[in-house]
C-alpha cells in the first residue's frame, strides 16, 4: 500500500505547489524550451502518478518491494495497526471509477476543443482564401492586401500562415523574416496543439492549480520560445523591432501570432536575455526538465512518507 500512497501523495503535492515554484523562475532569464517543458511534464507526471497509485492499490503486493519502501511500510503498519484488505480493495476500485470517469471527461473535452477550434479554423481559412494570394513556401503563407502589419498561424495540414501586405509596406525585409520565422517556430513546435491540450486539462480538471494556470503559462512560454527561434536566425535587435511593429493588433481565435500577449515581458526578454543556448545545451535542459518533472511525485510522495515514518516510528516502538 505504500507505493500506491506515495504517488497518490506525491501527484496531489506536486499538482498543488508546483505552480508556486515554476512561477518563480523569471522566463525572461530562462531558456523557455525547458520552462515549457517543465510545464508539460509536470502536468503528465500528475496524471501518470495518480493512475499508477489508483492501480498499484488494486495489485496483490501494493507495489511495494525496495528496500526503504518496505521498511515505511512496516512503520505505517505499525502506527495505524494494518487497514483491512476489503478496505484498500474498495479504495481502490473507487480510485479506478474516479480516474476512468475523468480520463473519460477530459477525452470529450479534448475531442470538443478540437472538432470546434477545427470549424472556426476551416471558416476562417475559407474567407481568407478568397481574398489571399498565395506563395509556394512550406509552410505556406498566405498574403492579405491589409495595411495593418499582421501575421498569425493556423495549425492546418503541415501548417497555413496568414500575413498582410502591411508587414512589407511598414517593416524592413529582415524584420518581416522575423515575423514569419516567429509564425513557423509555432508551427514546427505543434504549439497549437499543445495549448489545445492544456486548455482541455484544465476544463477537465480545475481542482488543481497546476492544471488551471497551465494555459496562461504555456501560451506566453510558446510565444517566448518562438521569439527565441526567430532570434537565432535574425538576431534580437530584429526581433524586438519586429514585436514592437506587430504588437497591438487582434488576430482570429485560435491562432497564435507574434503580436499576441506577454509583449512587455517578451521585450525585455530580447533586450536583458543573453544569446540563445545552442543545440546541445537546450536538450540538456529540456532533458533535465523533463525527468525532474516526471519523477517529482513519486519521490515527492516518498519523501513526505519517509519522514512521518522517522518521527511517528520512535513513538510507536517499530
Amino acid at each position: 500500500m505504500t507505493a500506491a500512497l506515495a504517488l497518490l501523495l506525491g501527484a496531489a503535492l506536486t499538482g498543488w505547489f508546483t505552480p508556486a515554484l515554476l512561477n518563480r523562475i523569471n522566463p525572461a532569464r530562462t531558456d523557455p524550451s525547458a520552462l515549457l517543458v517543465a510545464w508539460l511534464l509536470a502536468a503528465v507526471g500528475v496524471l501518470a502518478a495518480t493512475i499508477a497509485g489508483t492501480v498499484l492499490l488494486l495489485s496483490p503486493g501494493h507495489g511495494a518491494g525496495t528496500t526503504v519502501m518496505s521498511i515505511v511500510n512496516e512503520c505505517l503498519a505499525a502506527i495505524s495497526h494494518g487497514t483491512p484488505p476489503r478496505a484498500e480493495v474498495f479504495a481502490g476500485l473507487a480510485g479506478i471509477a474516479l480516474v476512468s470517469l475523468l480520463t473519460l471527461r477530459f477525452a470529450v473535452i479534448v475531442v470538443q476543443f478540437a472538432r470546434r477550434r477545427a470549424r472556426t479554423r476551416r471558416q476562417h481559412l475559407e474567407t481568407l482564401q478568397m481574398a489571399a494570394r498565395c506563395d509556394d513556401h512550406c509552410p505556406r503563407t498566405w498574403w492579405l492586401d491589409h495595411d495593418e502589419p499582421m501575421a498569425f498561424s493556423y495549425a492546418y495540414r503541415r501548417g497555413v500562415i496568414v500575413a498582410t501586405e502591411g508587414l512589407e509596406r511598414h517593416l524592413s525585409a529582415a524584420e518581416v523574416a522575423a515575423v514569419l520565422a516567429h509564425e513557423r517556430a509555432h508551427l514546427r513546435g505543434k504549439h497549437h496543439h499543445v495549448i489545445t491540450w492544456v486548455d482541455a486539462l484544465a476544463k477537465a480538471l480545475p481542482f488543481l492549480p497546476l492544471f488551471r494556470e497551465a494555459p496562461s503559462a504555456v501560451r506566453m512560454l510558446v510565444e517566448l520560445a518562438a521569439d527565441v527561434a526567430a532570434v537565432r536566425e535574425h538576431g534580437a535587435a530584429t526581433v524586438r523591432t519586429a514585436l514592437l511593429s506587430v504588437a497591438g493588433h487582434g488576430t482570429p481565435d485560435g491562432t497564435l501570432a507574434m503580436g499576441g500577449g506577454g509583449v512587455e515581458l517578451r521585450l525585455a526578454a530580447l533586450t536583458n536575455g543573453g544569446a540563445p543556448a545552442g543545440r546541445a545545451k537546450r536538450i540538456l535542459a529540456c532533458a533535465l526538465a523533463a525527468a525532474t518533472m516526471t519523477t517529482l511525485p513519486m519521490f515527492t510522495g516518498a519523501g513526505v512518507l519517509l519522514s512521518v515514518a522517522v518521527v511517528a516510528c520512535p513513538l510507536t516502538g517499530a
